[in-house]
C-alpha cells in the first residue's frame, strides 16, 4: 500500500507553530507533497527541514517568502529533479519530482492568477509549458513501465461541484472557462482525477476555505487540490479523504490535506 498526501501548508514555518508537526508526527503517510512552503531550508527548525523518519526534498523560490514545494517520503528516493526544464519557472518554487520504485511523485503549486493582471498571464504561460512537460511524462513512463502522480494546488476548480459559490465565480481566477477546459485536456489526455474518481457525485470534497467571513463554517471552499495520476495508479486508488480540521480554530492552514491510499 502507498499512502499519499498533499496539502498547500500556507507557510511552513507557520503552519509548524500551528499544528502542523504535531499532525507529521501522527500521519499514516509514505510520502507528503506540499506546497507553498515559503521558506528558504535554514529557516526551518530541524524537526521540520529533517524529520526523524523521513527523506525530505525541498524546491524554495529564487522569490523570498513566495512559493516553494516540498516532498517528504518515508523511503529514500531514486532520484529528485527540480522545475521541469523551463527557464522562466524552474528557480520558482512550483515543481519538484521524487522517483520511488515504479512511481514518480510530483508536489505542484500552479499561480493562483489574477484577472485583468501580469499574474494572469504568468498563469497561462504556465499552463502551457507545463501542459507540454506533463504529456512527455507521460510519455516516459508509459516506455518504462513507471506510473506517475502529479499531487498539489493546482489553482483551477474544474467542475461546479468543485467550489460551493460557482455562479458568483465564473468570471475569477481558477474558475474560468479557458483554465477549466485546459484542465479538461489535462484529465482527456492520460491522466485522472483520482479525488473525482472515486467520489464522482460532489459537491466537493472542498480542501480550501478562504480565511474571510464563515467560509470554513459553512463549508464554502473550492476543490483545488488534486492528485492526478496515469490510470494503472488511479485504478488502484482505494479511499481519498480530504483531511478538514474539526473546528476553525484546529486549522493549520487554510487548506486541508487531501489524502489517497493506492494498493501498490
Amino acid at each position: 500500500m502507498l499512502t499519499l498526501s498533499t496539502v498547500n501548508v500556507n507557510g511552513l514555518r507557520a503552519a509548524a507553530k500551528k499544528g502542523f508537526v504535531e499532525w507529521l508526527a501522527e500521519t499514516g503517510a509514505d510520502v507528503i507533497c506540499m506546497q507553498e512552503t515559503r521558506a528558504e531550508p535554514d529557516q526551518l527548525t530541524a524537526e521540520v527541514r529533517e524529520p526523524a523518519g523521513w527523506s525530505t526534498a525541498l524546491a524554495p523560490s529564487s522569490a523570498k517568502g513566495r512559493a516553494g514545494v516540498a516532498i517528504y517520503s518515508r523511503t529514500e528516493p531514486e532520484a529528485v529533479r527540480i522545475g521541469f526544464g523551463s527557464a522562466e519557472f524552474d528557480d520558482s518554487g512550483r515543481y519538484l519530482e521524487i522517483d520511488l520504485p515504479g512511481i514518480t511523485i510530483a508536489s505542484l503549486y500552479l499561480p493562483s492568477g489574477e484577472v485583468g493582471t501580469p499574474r494572469q498571464d504568468e498563469k497561462e504561460r504556465f499552463m502551457k509549458e507545463f501542459g507540454e512537460h506533463l504529456a512527455g511524462l507521460r510519455e516516459r513512463a508509459a516506455s518504462t513501465g513507471r506510473e506517475v502522480v502529479v499531487c498539489g494546488d493546482w489553482n483551477i476548480a474544474h467542475r461546479e461541484v468543485d467550489l460551493k459559490n460557482w455562479k458568483a465565480n465564473q468570471k475569477s481566477a481558477g474558475f474560468l472557462p479557458e483554465e477549466r477546459a485546459w484542465l479538461t485536456e489535462v484529465f482527456e489526455s492520460g491522466y485522472t482525477d483520482v479525488v473525482r474518481n472515486l467520489h464522482p457525485e460532489g459537491p466537493g470534497p472542498y480542501s480550501w476555505w478562504s480565511y474571510r467571513g464563515k467560509a470554513f463554517d459553512n463549508d464554502s471552499g473550492w476543490r483545488i487540490d488534486y492528485q492526478v495520476a496515469t490510470p494503472g495508479l488511479a485504478e488502484r486508488a482505494s479511499t481519498a479523504v480530504v483531511e478538514r480540521a474539526p473546528s476553525y480554530d484546529k486549522r493549520w492552514s487554510d487548506h486541508a490535506p487531501v489524502t489517497v491510499v493506492y494498493d501498490f
